[in-house]
Order: C-alpha cells, then structure tokens, then sequence
C-alpha cells in the first residue's frame, strides 16, 4: 500500500509540473505566440519581417538571414512543410511555455521568441537547408589550411580582436580548435591546434560552450545562442591553471 501511494503521489507531481511547464505564464504571451502563428499558418512574410530579430542564425556555415529580402528569399528553407505543420497546430495554451529570461519556447525549444514577441530562432533545420549545409562545407573545405581538411563537419569559424579561431567535429566524435592572428587566414598553417575538445549544453535555451584543455591551459569558446542585446554570439576564454587570462567577445568570421 506504501509503495502503491508513493508511485501515485509521483505520478501527480510530474502531472501537475507538466501543466505547470506547459504554460504561458501572462495573458499578453498567449497574443504574442498567436500573431507569431499566424503569420505562418498564413505565411505572411510581410507581418512576420516585422516580427524578426535579425540576424537569423542558421546551422553554420550556412549564412544567417539579415533583412526582409533575404528572408522571402530563403523563407521555405526554414519554414518548410514540417516546422509548419508543428507551428500552425500547436496548442498556444499547452505547447508554448515562458523560459525565464531565456524568452517563450514552443514544445521543446523548437521555437523561440522573446518577451516582445520578436523571433529570435528554432532548432529545426529542413531538409533542403541540410543540402545546402552540404554544398557550403564543401566549399569552405577547399579554402582550409591542408591538414585541417579531414574533418567530419564544421562547427564555427569566428574572429575576436586578436584571434581567428576555428571548430570543427572530428570522426571520432571529439572537436578540434585551430587558431591564428587575426591578421592571417585560414588557408595558412594555424598557430595552435588541439584535437581534444568537449562539448557541454549550457542550459535549455541552445547554450552550450566547447573546453579545449592543451598542458596548463584551457580553452574555452561560449556559443550564446540566447541572451539579452549586450550578450555577443561568442565568447573566448583562456585560463591557466583555472585562472583567467583572456576573455574576448566573438563574431562569426565571413569566409570567402
């Protein structure tokens, strides 16, 4: 009878933080996430341009989208039969869920908009963007320093005030840093290379950060997918012995 008790007592607490989780907190988000559906269900590029946070980041190296003419451009490569379909029949009341600062996400993160109801990016990437990730690898493949070339697929290329700094997945599933001035390029031998990185999620909202450790030093590169106006897409950190020695905001670099 203990154990009967005990499986139902946690059986109503994931029921109820299920609902509890599943819900928009304000009135004012359930407007905000409808006139986002909306303008989907109808694909209505002209409401929905108005409601963009540009840039649009895409799976790398495929270039973000930057402006109204860009997205009536690519608009079917994102929203494509599929993320439409989960949109357009999502429950606002039960699929859409305030994250904190993190902004309004739909099912798991799928979607995410902020607090004004601007979109800021989904996880979802179509098929047609997959061959076009293709297409992009294989072109900036030809532009990498020769022994960079053998990898499995691209991660980031970006720059800070001082650093060109490249990551790329390896076959066996580990990341590879590269690094060179910033007055060089990636056609050129690179200054450090360490093939041991790790990747680690930073929370639900797409965060995450790579840790390269080389002798006394490690290196980190933050991605901050979301954040607030201030935050930069990249941070690089370095420490030695856990001590902090540099810590610079980053940019995607634009390859030729």
């Amino acid at each position: 009878m203990k154990r009967t008790k005990s499986i139902l007592i946690i059986l109503l607490l994931t029921f109820c933080f299920t609902q509890c989780y599943s819900q928009l907190s304000k009135t004012e988000y359930e407007d905000l996430v409808e006139y986002f559906v909306n303008c989907i269900k109808y694909s209505d590029i002209d409401r929905l341009d108005s409601i963009m946070s540009y840039p649009i980041e895409r799976p790398y190296p495929i270039p973000s989208i930057n402006n109204k003419q860009e997205l009536k451009k690519r608009y079917l490569e994102i929203f494509d039969d599929s993320l439409t379909s989960v949109i357009s029949n999502s429950n606002i009341k039960e699929d859409w869920t305030d994250m904190g600062w993190r902004g309004i996400m739909l099912k798991n993160g799928i979607v995410w908009l902020d607090y004004d109801g601007k979109f800021l990016t989904t996880n979802y990437t179509s098929e047609k963007e997959k061959a076009i990730e293709e297409k992009w690898i294989e072109s900036e493949r030809d532009l990498l320093y020769t022994d960079l070339k053998n990898f499995k697929k691209p991660i980031h290329t970006i720059e800070t005030e001082k650093f060109i700094v490249r990551i790329d997945l390896l076959e066996n599933k580990k990341y590879r840093y590269a690094s060179w001035s910033k007055e060089s390029d990636i056609s050129n031998k690179p200054d450090l290379v360490i093939n041991n990185g790790e990747w680690t999620p930073d929370g639900s909202g797409g965060n995450h950060y790579f840790t390269f450790t080389n002798g006394v030093y490690s290196y980190v590169i933050y991605v901050n997918v979301l954040g607030t106006d201030e935050t930069p897409p990249f941070n690089l950190e370095v420490n030695k012995r856990d001590k902090v020695i540099l810590n610079q905001p980053a940019q995607l670099k634009k390859l030729k």
